[in-house]
């Protein structure tokens, strides 16, 4: 059994008798002599769906709940539903939007490396690889002879997202983007 300060964002635990998934993981540490570090958890039911925060000590112990992940990729979507396809078994895996709404930034129809999260038999998360290849489809022209080092601009990509880019990168290219720091790493 791990402690609450080992937890990271992505795992499934167990507490009060369900199986939550953990999206966000803040540190709080208070000041004052005793204040210990408190790790505050937004969680997801993996039954229901519902929300709950929850506030460990840093040397509570927490169980983590059986889990499997499942190599997939992106198929199609059906009205409010995404549908992603296991890679071995070619399984169907579905989401509502809602519930992966920030995941789906980051996914194309190329997207690879992508995780599905089993708990009980039930799909209830998506891992994202650590990178992404993204295309820009709005940014402000490219300067020439800008320097890599120099100042940045923001750029929309095909999905959505807006990150900031070095001033030489156009429209139309394609950039690797960090999923975790939602930043600009390198042209792809």
């Amino acid at each position: 059994m791990p402690k609450a300060s080992d937890i990271k964002k992505g795992s499934a635990i167990e507490h009060n008798g369900k199986v939550f998934f953990v999206k966000e993981i803040s540190k709080l540490t208070p000041s004052g002599r005793a204040g210990a570090t408190l790790f505050r958890m937004r969680m997801y039911d993996v039954a229901t769906g519902s929300k709950a925060d929850e506030s460990f000590k840093a040397d509570d112990m927490i169980n983590l709940a059986d889990f499997s992940r499942r190599s997939a990729t992106f198929s199609y979507v059906d009205g409010n539903e995404y549908v992603f396809m296991d890679s071995e078994d070619y399984t169907p895996y579905n989401f509502n939007k809602e519930a992966i709404e920030e995941e789906l930034l980051f996914i194309t129809e190329e997207t690879q490396g992508l995780q599905i999260l089993i708990v009980d038999g039930a799909p209830v998360a998506i891992e994202l690889p650590s990178a992404v290849d993204l295309e820009i489809v709005e940014t402000a022209p490219s300067i020439k002879g800008a320097s890599a080092s120099a100042r940045t601009k923001p750029a929309t990509m095909s999905t959505g997202l807006t990150v900031q880019v070095p001033e030489y990168i156009a429209n139309g290219e394609k950039v690797k983007i960090n999923t975790t720091e939602h930043k600009f790493m390198s042209r792809a």
